[in-house]
């Protein structure tokens, strides 16, 4: 399997406008996101709509492709780059690295491409939650795990519920999984996915990977011991910078 990396990279975030190209200590997120997962794979590209983080990444010596403004998602942007880069790179598999991920390790970029063995069409990560704040936060969505290593189900509630015992003490009685939002698709698989139309637990919960679930997909997880964190605000980029 020949893996690519895709970084979908918007500027019109509603909480943080021109989020890629904020600086953290004097280089833009964007370039941190490519110099962090470059050490993991062959080709790395930045899929945007929008000319101002184009150069940027040219700037520091980057691959971009240019996609639609209408995409409601970094799923649906990645297929379009995956598309267009089809006629100029050979690949199997498109992984999916949001733009706003300065943290994110190379070897989860391995811990990914090592799932694709035959018949595994999608794969993501998780790993245990050991704070009770971070397992009652909606925010961060948790999932369920089939013995084959496949996800059953994700949610921004508490899963699985464990009865006869009080909520304080579940993570004591349970192992809880927290979802990291790092996805691989087959690149054909990636095509369809996007083809489908919203699901009723993909509406009610806002978790896109519930589309595909629902569709009969197949969702490979592996356990990573990293944790980093996204950047969704300012206040974020502040934290990040003491950390960087």
């Amino acid at each position: 399997m020949k893996p690519i990396v895709i970084i979908p990279a918007r500027y019109h975030s509603s909480r943080f406008l021109g989020k890629p190209l904020a600086l953290i200590h004097g280089k833009p997120m964007i370039q941190r996101v490519v110099e962090k997962v470059k050490p993991a794979v062959a080709e790395v590209w930045v899929a945007t709509d929008h000319e101002e983080i184009a150069s940027t990444v040219r700037e520091f010596g980057g691959n971009v492709v240019m996609t639609s403004p209408l995409h409601t998602s970094g799923t649906d942007r990645c297929a379009e780059a995956a598309r267009i880069l089809s006629s100029e790179t050979d690949f199997d598999v498109v992984i999916n690295v949001q733009g706003d991920e300065p943290f994110i390790s190379p070897r989860q970029i391995a811990e990914l491409t090592a799932c694709f063995t035959p018949g595994v069409q999608i794969v993501t990560l998780v790993r245990k939650i050991k704070d009770p704040d971070e397992l009652a936060n909606p925010n961060k969505p948790k999932v369920v795990i089939g013995a084959n290593g496949d996800a059953i189900y994700f949610s921004r509630s508490v899963i699985p519920h464990v009865r006869g015992i009080e909520v304080r003490d579940w993570l004591n009685h349970h192992t809880f999984w927290a979802h990291v939002g790092l996805y691989g698709y087959l690149k054909g698989v990636l095509q369809e996915i996007t083809l489908l139309p919203p699901g009723e637990l993909e509406t009610a919960e806002s978790l896109e990977q519930l589309r595909w679930l629902e569709n009969g997909y197949r969702i490979k997880v592996a356990e990573t011991l990293y944790a980093g964190f996204g950047i969704d605000t300012p206040e974020d980029l502040a934290r990040a910078m003491q950390l960087f």
